[in-house]
Formats: C-alpha cells, sequence, structure tokens
C-alpha cells in the first residue's frame, strides 16, 4: 500500500512538471559593443523576466522585471540586463561592471 501510494504520488510531481509551460528555444542574439555575444530570450508570456546567456556559455540567468526610469531593465541582483528599443547594455550589478553596452541584432 505505501508503494503504491509512493508512486501515485512522484506521478502527480512529475504530471505538475510537465504541465508548466516551457520558454521558446529560440534566442535572440545580440553583440555588444565589446564583441560579448548575449543570448537571451522571454521567459514567460508576460515579458516580466528574461533568460540570459553570455558569451554562448550554458549557464543561463533568470532575470526578473525592474523599476527603470527609461527601457526595460531585467535583474537577478547578479546580472542585469538594460534594453531601450532594438539595443541594450549588460553589465555585473554587484560590482557595477560593464560587459558590453549597444548590444543588438548583428
Amino acid at each position: 500500500m505505501l508503494k503504491r501510494t509512493t508512486l501515485l504520488t512522484l506521478l502527480s510531481l512529475l504530471g505538475a512538471c510537465a504541465s508548466q509551460p516551457a520558454p521558446s528555444d529560440n534566442w535572440t542574439r545580440w553583440v555588444c559593443d565589446s564583441q560579448t555575444e548575449v543570448l537571451w530570450r522571454f521567459a514567460d508570456s508576460s515579458r516580466e523576466s528574461v533568460d540570459v546567456r553570455l558569451g554562448g556559455g550554458d549557464i543561463v540567468y533568470r532575470l526578473t522585471q525592474e523599476p527603470s526610469g527609461s527601457g526595460v531593465l531585467y535583474s537577478d541582483g547578479m546580472l542585469s540586463f538594460h534594453t531601450k528599443g532594438e539595443e541594450g547594455l549588460v553589465y555585473w550589478t554587484a560590482k557595477d561592471d560593464l560587459i558590453g553596452r549597444g548590444c543588438k541584432a548583428p
């Protein structure tokens, strides 16, 4: 009986995970003035969060929208991605260390 209950619990958890919408696999590729490649995509349909990868790396940063005076700012407290129109900039938040500006489609 316990095994059956455990199995049913695991199956329901797997079903819940499967019903979560996955972000699209379509990444937007921008190149910055520093020649850093920034791959990004909206992580949800409300466009309140983005996934960002730097330099073609495997690490995906999930950034959420923050208040901004102009354009749209996304951050996780470690990395910030600020877009305005068809270009943006990316920087390490804590160190205020610029990774690249003028990032846009090549």
